[in-house]
């Protein structure tokens, strides 16, 4: 779960970093009066869970309250990667002498934490990434040992950065490792010419798991907010791991390798996949209809696949999700699904008993996904 800017700031500053001083608003006047607060001269940021912000204009410096008015006024509402600009935050600027990339990341493949930095931070670091790797410094961490003192001193001199910047490394991985984090990322860290070492902006995605141990960020409805596309906030609601794409052939399965292979078959077949939906390994009826639910929601899909290989899910449980769900909503897309394994037979008898005439079945997923493909031409 990704956090916004600002509340990253505000874990930031809980843990001895320092940020300029800023105020999030929502409200063009609310704004102007944060402005005159901030002392006048300020710098608007949108504020959505995704990057680029400055390249597609939501990052503008106002000159005056009157001009911070105006600038959020413009920035609220816009659409960044679709994601739509309901807050910004206002921030002093500051005289900027170097700027830095510093980030933890949870290295999956080698079971390990990687520190990324480098000393050429901005907008353009992945460019500098791309052109030149050299330039960018990857230290593995235990995380048994975490970050000492020497350790941040370590990842400080292998990217080139100066000595000062050791410490908020070393409190950046406290960041990571107190607040359940998976990424932790600040481009870009500053040295002002007054010396000051500055997050300018940070990034930080919290462990869905830990939501146990981290209640402010795992209730927060403001932090769970989908900022994007409304059918992943409907989806989301009803506990589903679900992703909106740009295609028509709507995909619901049960694990998420058979549904990544689905959509590849799909695609194989011509057709695009319009959305990655997972019901998971122990789905009930009830996941399965609000799954349906959701993709007969999106206006963009012309058939829907489902594809399931019943172990812990029985075939006849999803069945009767199908069932349920056809109750429920007024089906106008035809639907094919490929049953197997676990009660598949029962499964298709229930189907079949319930013979609606948008709805198919198909023996394998090869054949699923060519009937949904050749169905969206109709």
């Amino acid at each position: 779960m990704d956090l916004y800017e600002y509340q990253a700031r505000e874990i930031f500053t809980g843990h001895g970093i320092a940020v300029p001083d800023a105020a999030v608003v929502d409200h063009p006047r609310e704004a102007r009066r944060a402005a005159e607060l901030l002392g006048g001269l300020v710098v608007v940021k949108a504020q959505v869970k995704t990057g680029g912000r400055g390249k597609a204009g939501g990052v503008k410096l106002a000159a005056d309250p009157a001009a911070a008015e105006l600038t959020a006024r413009q920035i609220l509402g816009m659409d960044i990667k679709g994601h739509p600009v309901r807050r910004v935050m206002l921030a002093q600027p500051v005289d900027i002498q170097d700027e830095f990339y510093v980030s933890y990341v949870l290295d999956r493949a080698a079971g390990t934490f990687l520190a990324i930095a480098s000393a050429e931070g901005g907008m353009d670091i992945e460019e500098v990434a791309a052109t030149r790797p050299e330039a960018v410094a990857r230290i593995p961490v235990d995380p048994a040992e975490g970050v000492s003192e020497a350790k941040a001193a370590e990842i400080a001199a292998a990217a080139g950065l100066p000595p000062e910047t050791a410490d908020t490394l070393a409190r950046l991985w406290q960041v990571l490792v107190r607040e359940d984090a998976l990424l932790v990322e600040v481009n870009p860290l500053v040295r002002t010419t007054a010396h000051q070492i500055l997050a300018l902006d940070g990034k930080v995605t919290v462990d869905d798991n830990a939501h146990f141990r981290q209640a402010r960020w795992g209730e927060s409805s403001e932090v769970r907010d989908v900022d994007g596309d409304p059918l992943e906030a409907a989806a989301a609601a009803k506990g589903l791991t679900y992703v909106k794409l740009d295609g028509e052939v709507g995909v619901i399965g049960n694990g998420a390798g058979l549904v990544m292979s689905t959509l590849d078959v799909v695609a194989g077949r011509g057709a695009r996949p319009a959305n990655f939906l997972d019901i998971g390994g122990g789905a009930s009826a009830q996941v399965m209809a609000d799954g349906l639910e959701v993709i007969l929601s999106d206006p963009d899909v012309k058939a829907v696949l489902v594809n399931v290989f019943g172990g812990i899910t029985a075939c006849d449980a999803v069945a009767e999700g199908i069932v349920r769900a056809l109750d429920a909503v007024h089906l106008t897309r035809p639907l094919v699904v490929r049953l197997d394994g676990n009660n598949a037979a029962r499964g298709r008898a229930i189907l079949d008993a319930r013979a609606h005439p948008l709805v198919e079945q198909a023996t394998t997923m090869d054949g699923a996904a060519a009937r949904a493909a050749e169905l969206t031409t109709r």
